[in-house]
């Protein structure tokens, strides 16, 4: 795997416009808070409730996402990492 380019949470914000225009396009989202992961599909699934979940209280896009084709992680949860990296 290679990465193609890294954005810096720090100094890049996304807001919820910024935000749904990037996870609009996805096949799949998944969004882990702590232990719990949870799953979605833009084109079925509530834009409201995507971003309800994918978006952090400062009101940008939650640290870390990661892209990979179309899919979407946000959020950070160890198994989470290990089932998409096997």
């Amino acid at each position: 795997m290679s990465i193609e380019e890294v954005v810096d949470a720090k100094t890049s914000r996304f807001d919820e416009d910024a935000a749904w225009r990037l996870l609009k396009t996805a096949s799949g989202i998944s969004v882990a808070k702590g232990k719990k992961v949870l799953h979605f599909v833009p084109a079925t699934d509530a834009k409201d409730t995507i971003l309800q979940h994918a978006m952090g209280p400062s009101g940008n896009l939650r640290a870390p996402t990661c892209r990979v084709e179309d899919r979407f992680i946000i959020g950070f949860n160890a198994e989470l990492y290990e089932d998409w990296l096997k």
